[in-house]
């Protein structure tokens, strides 16, 4: 396995936030709790696993084509920029695409480790604390699984200047339900509908495989935020309530447009203003990004913040559509398909022992 060389020296990218943790809360009512939180808490321990067990790295990744997709997905495909290209410099776009791609999905686990460790520190309720810890772990074997995807890329990028700002704003902000808020109905909101993508288009089974893992866990987080909003919002002012529909409707903004690649564009020097105006227009590409909120729209209107402010954003946005979407259903399929390629790889593996076996049989 390589080692992964940086689109931008590693050494310039460098970077800190303000993390204004506010009060610890401590609690000392050890017994009570939400039966819902409680249960993913229980869900979460039995839940953990061991990349570099549950995970084949042997599987081959084509650095020329690293996800194994068609072209059509390419942002810029069918563009004139698309069409001056010969077929190495469309291979080095798959790859910078995918590493900057992945690259951003590791500096969102590494947010949300953070976040996850200042949840156990911040929120009052035991019971969130229980769960938080369970995500912290979560969270760290996410780092590392994409960290390792990336080394077999050879290739990365730093983190996405918009990406940055919500990390900054959620984690500047001393307020537990704006930690709960940025990160796990947001940005893991948003990088659930982003994997789905990858693990049913892919053709590399390793993409495919180590996304499924990720998403099973990512769906219990996104349900965790869920529970807990949903019993605190009701209790904030109408003020209260709009101020933090505001920060969605920006956030939400932010995350639609950091899908530009634009630095993908400027390190390739492809033509930055022609690719970005490419993507910025293309139906496919506008129907790619309004995907990326299915899971975002349902939970912000489930939790309560879906208010004028949310609703106009939404609508400009051409998503509001997606609030009727049944987010149990997309967490069992998540569960699903996880569930069916651990037994198909288990399937693979016993294969494989009993051949083994019967070869040393019939060699004795």
């Amino acid at each position: 396995m390589g080692v992964k060389r940086y689109a931008v020296p590693v050494e310039l990218t460098g970077w800190k936030t303000q993390d204004n943790t506010g009060a610890v809360q401590f609690s000392w009512d050890y017994d009570s709790g939400r039966e819902k939180l409680l249960s993913l808490y229980d869900k979460g321990k039995r839940r953990q696993w061991d990349a570099k067990v549950r995970i084949d790295w042997q599987h081959r990744v084509d650095l020329e084509n690293p996800l194994g997709s068609e072209d059509y997905y390419v942002p810029i495909y069918g563009s004139q920029v698309w069409e001056r290209m010969d077929t190495a410099a469309r291979g080095e776009l798959k790859l910078h695409l995918a590493s900057w791609q992945f690259s951003q999905f590791l500096h969102g686990e590494q947010g949300a480790l953070i976040c996850a460790a200042k949840i156990v520190q911040n929120v009052p309720d035991m019971d969130s604390k229980f769960y938080a810890a369970t995500q912290v772990m979560d969270e760290a074997r996410h780092v590392e699984v994409y960290s390792t995807f990336l080394n077999k890329l050879e290739l990365a990028y730093p983190i996405n200047p918009n990406l940055r700002s919500i990390l900054d704003q959620v984690l500047s902000d001393s307020r537990w339900d704006m930690t709960y808020l940025g990160m796990q109905v947001l940005i893991e909101g948003l990088a659930l509908a982003a994997f789905g993508m990858i693990r049913n288009l892919t053709g590399n089974q390793l993409a495919r495989e180590l996304t499924a893992y990720v998403m099973q866990d990512e769906a219990r987080h996104v349900a965790f935020g869920r529970n807990a909003l949903r019993d605190y919002y009701p209790q904030l002012s109408e003020h209260e309530r709009k101020e933090r529909e505001e920060f969605c409707a920006e956030a939400c903004n932010l995350m639609r447009s950091r899908f530009l690649a634009h630095e993908v564009w400027d390190t390739l020097g492809l033509g930055t203003d022609e690719c970005l105006e490419w993507v910025e227009r293309s139906e496919a590409q506008q129907a790619f990004r309004n995907l990326l909120f299915t899971r975002i729209v349902p939970v912000l209107r489930d939790i309560g913040l879906f208010g004028e402010t949310m609703r106009s954003a939404f609508e400009k946005m051409g998503v509001l559509g997606f609030a009727d979407t049944d987010l149990d259903a997309l967490m069992a399929d998540d569960e699903r398909v996880a569930t069916e390629i651990d037994g198909a790889r288990q399937a693979e593996v016993s294969s494989s022992i009993r051949a083994a076996m019967e070869d040393q049989e019939h060699l004795s």
